[in-house]
């Protein structure tokens, strides 16, 4: 049976120890994401949603809409209402147009007056007449033009009405805006939402953040761009590891969150740093992390 002295016992536990140290974690913290709350649109009852916790869907994919039929209805009213507005215009028009030929008229009737006048067969007043009856056309001319600004406005408020309303029904149609996990689903078919109602939420997994948190006496050895070991729970007894890049330092000092193990260090000033990762599939929101400083 062999035997240890005592000297070489001691040494190699404070070698098992140092490497125990060096081993150690410099920060500790959790991952996260960045989660988007898709909320409605519109109002009215959901037709269609094809949306399901833990679905992964693409950006601009189609996942539902709203019913329309108010707001379709109401595009064919405004519709409606723009055509008559426009009949009206060409009413107008076709008045001014009788009114320029009654005006060719009597300026070949006046034209014949002056040359019955050079001859004395035609009186002063007849010519004063027509005179008058010129005048009184050029303003019952100009008096119906200045109605078509009143109805090319109406004209183009109706169809700022009908653009909305089509804005309004492209609004109904629910659209996913990012490539994401779908994280929670809060809304079902045949139910009635409101406008900035939530749907779901969605998170893009595949690139996480682990967000730390680092003393004043290692924040020096930390910079933006850096690349970091990260750790995260395999099983029991072992660890995953991945690399990490540092993209985010707080730039003010804050109280340790409670999270962290001991009183000694939650009541010290660190600061929050974050991590970039890609996912595998094995990070999750909330999953405990660690990270050990490469140039160490």
């Amino acid at each position: 049976m062999k035997r240890y002295l005592p000297g070489i016992f001691m040494g190699i536990t404070l070698l098992s120890a140092c490497n125990s140290d060096k081993d150690k974690p410099d920060a500790y913290g959790s991952f996260e994401a960045t989660e988007i709350t898709v909320s409605s649109l519109a109002n009215g009852k959901i037709m269609l949603f094809n949306v399901e916790e833990g679905q992964l869907l693409d950006s601009n994919q189609v996942v539902g809409y709203i019913d329309t039929t108010d707001l379709h209805l109401k595009k064919l009213q405004t519709m409606g209402q723009k055509e008559v507005t426009a009949s009206r215009k060409e009413d107008l028009e076709s008045q001014i147009a009788v009114q320029i030929q009654n005006r060719e008229n009597i300026l070949i009737e006046k034209n014949r007056v002056i040359n019955l006048l050079k001859d004395g067969a035609a009186t002063r007043k007849q010519l004063d007449d027509i005179n008058s009856s010129l005048n009184l056309i050029e303003k019952q001319i100009a008096s119906v033009k200045t109605q078509f600004a009143g109805i090319d406005n109406q004209i183009g408020s109706t169809e700022e009405q009908i653009a909305q309303i089509r804005e309004s029904i492209k609004n109904a149609c629910i659209v996913n805006p990012v490539k994401g996990t779908v994280l929670t689903k809060f809304a079902e078919n045949n139910e009635v939402t409101t406008y900035g109602k939530p749907l779901y939420k969605i998170a893009d997994m595949r690139e996480m953040q682990l967000r730390v948190y680092v003393s004043g006496a290692q924040l020096p050895h930390i910079k933006l761009g850096d690349k970091l070991e990260v750790r995260f729970d395999k099983d029991e007894q072992t660890n995953s590891k991945t690399e990490g890049i540092v993209s985010w330092i707080s730039q003010t000092a804050e109280f340790t969150p409670k999270t962290i193990q001991t009183k000694e260090e939650r009541v010290n000033l660190v600061y929050a740093v974050k991590i970039r990762v890609q996912n595998d599939g094995a990070l999750k929101i909330g999953m405990p992390g660690e990270i050990k400083l490469i140039s160490n």
